[in-house]
């Protein structure tokens, strides 16, 4: 069976960071997923609201990373969770466990930083982007001395 799931969308409010009994970092965050058609009656696009759980090295990427507005891509399973409530009742979570977790625009867009997109959720970035890398002046191609004309595959 296949159970895997793309979102890319807009957190509505800053991640919520804790551990469980046993220390295993966990992050739980919404994002704001737009449809891609418009209502009829208002002719406004409309958002889905999904939850987005991320555990161990993916939930301190993201509590570290990610705040309110920022865009993300989220790549893994849809998990629907049963539980009893305060009063009895028994209820279901629809909720997506994140096995990635991308940025899904640069912090320049957001905040006046300076990411650069991509960067997985199983580590947070040691260096910074090749992609923020001030281009040089002049002439940006040079020669290739070895190219004998053939393909590489």
């Amino acid at each position: 069976m296949l159970n895997k799931i793309f979102l890319m969308g807009r957190l509505v409010a800053d991640p919520e960071a804790k551990q469980t009994p046993s220390g295993v970092p966990v992050t739980t965050f919404r994002i704001a997923v737009d449809r891609d058609f418009k209502n009829k009656q208002t002719g406004e696009k409309e958002a889905d609201f999904v939850t987005i759980v991320a555990w161990r090295g993916t939930a301190e990427f993201v509590a570290k990373y990610f705040t309110k507005g920022r865009m993300a891509v989220v790549e893994g399973r849809l998990q629907i969770r049963p539980y009893t409530d305060r009063d009895g009742n028994k209820r279901s979570a629809t909720e997506v466990v994140a096995e990635n977790i991308y940025f899904g625009d640069s912090k320049r867009d957001g905040d006046g930083g300076n990411y650069g997109g991509g960067f997985s959720g199983a580590s947070a970035p040691a260096q910074p982007s090749p992609y923020d890398a001030p281009v040089p002046a002049g002439d940006q191609f040079t020669e290739l001395d070895d190219d004998d004309g053939e393909l590489p595959f």
